[in-house]
């Protein structure tokens, strides 16, 4: 059990494999605290009914929202097999929650007058922290659902200025069954929006290690409701990648996708299309949204370690000391660390800034649902 004593925040991991041993230590760490709410991502390993019906029993007196992961951000950086819990503590925090069932049966509309209810609700009851308040989103999406985008634009959009951001949940790296942690319950098709509003400085952030080579790889034959791309210029989309990408022998696998993601211009900016898998028939599934006509060019790395410092020294800029980052880090940033053996260097930075949160198969920032990003909100001393 780790936990940072030292902040406002209930912030506590646990690796107790019994979900009643980990939910006690949780209880334990609360103590008397009251809360205005919490987060909690946890390993796919767990029993989800079990750790939710604990949960339930034990801390039914505030909204609880969370997932499963691919990975957890714990004091130690890069962790596994473990419950990451964050309370927010209600002398300082607000916090109201609105979920979404059956994103396959989503209506935008519907959608769109949910949240501005939810912002409303929110502003109101955030009246009793006083008159100067930051806030935020936090955003959790099933991330086997094939919605995000779609949801991620209708929500931010009705959130107006309020900036969004978020994770998708994961499994490990199975890519079978996710859960979404809402109403006292690990559910499917599911996705959760969260208001935050504070009398501690908020700021949500993106960021990427990545940048785009010359060529050009257009999609030119794909299935976009599947997210899988049979023709990359008119070529089996798997061996063209790798070609373009310089792969000379060797398996085209996840460590490859991690260490040379497609990438998109939108905006302005360059952003991270990750591919999932390498299919048998030749093809490529992404982990988001993917077309017909699509401009993709192979991206390479930058200086991982120098750019994740610069992003840490802007945060704190913005916020003053980091209490804590609540962190939403690409399961394929994880990869990429693993295989080019700089895990512990990434997990330092991590625990030193004091990131916690879960990896995860997409990250949501204002209105876009992006990949192999960090993505964060973090949260003033």
């Amino acid at each position: 059990m780790a936990q940072q004593a030292r902040s406002g925040l209930v912030v506590i991991s646990t690796h107790a494999s019994d979900p009643v041993d980990a939910v006690g230590e949780i209880v334990a760490a609360i103590g008397t605290r009251t809360l205005a709410g919490g987060l909690l991502f946890c390993s796919h390993s767990f029993s989800r009914d079990v750790l939710a019906e604990e949960l339930g029993r034990r801390l039914p007196a505030f909204p609880l929202i969370g997932c499963t992961s691919a990975g957890e951000l714990t004091s130690r950086g890069y962790d596994e097999d473990s419950i990451v819990f964050i309370g927010l503590p209600a002398d300082s925090f607000e916090m109201s929650v609105l979920h979404f069932d059956d994103l396959d049966g989503f209506e935008v509309e519907a959608g769109r007058r949910a949240v501005r209810e939810l912002a409303a609700t929110a502003a109101s009851r955030a009246r009793r922290l006083g008159d100067k308040l930051y806030h935020a989103a936090i955003f959790l999406v099933d991330g086997l659902s094939h919605r995000e985008e779609l949801i991620t634009m209708t929500v931010q959009e009705a959130l107006g200025d309020t900036v969004m951001v978020g994770g998708s949940s994961g499994d490990g790296m199975v890519f079978c069954e996710t859960g979404v942690l809402v109403n006292g319950r690990f559910v499917q098709d599911a996705a959760v929006v969260a208001m935050l509003s504070s009398v501690r400085p908020l700021h949500a952030f993106c960021s990427h290690h990545y940048r785009p080579r010359d060529e050009r790889m257009v999609v030119t034959a794909a299935d976009a409701e599947a997210r899988i791309v049979h023709q990359i210029n008119a070529k089996p989309a798997a061996q063209e990648y790798a070609r373009i990408a310089g792969l000379l022998g060797g398996d085209i696998d996840t460590a490859f996708f991690a260490a040379h993601p497609p990438m998109v211009r939108a905006g302005g900016e360059y952003h991270v299309r990750a591919v999932q898998s390498a299919n048998d028939d030749g093809s490529l599934t992404f982990y988001c949204a993917i077309d017909n006509g699509i401009v993709l060019r192979v991206g390479e790395r930058i200086d991982r370690l120098a750019h994740m410092e610069r992003v840490f020294s802007e945060v704190e800029h913005q916020v003053g000391a980091i209490d804590h980052v609540i962190g939403f880090d690409c399961v394929m940033n994880r990869v990429d660390a693993e295989n080019r053996q700089i895990t512990r260097e990434v997990s330092q930075i991590y625990a030193r800034c004091h990131v916690v949160g879960f990896n995860t198969y997409g990250e949501q920032y204002r209105a876009a649902h992006n990949n192999q990003t960090l993505s964060g909100l973090a949260i003033g001393a």
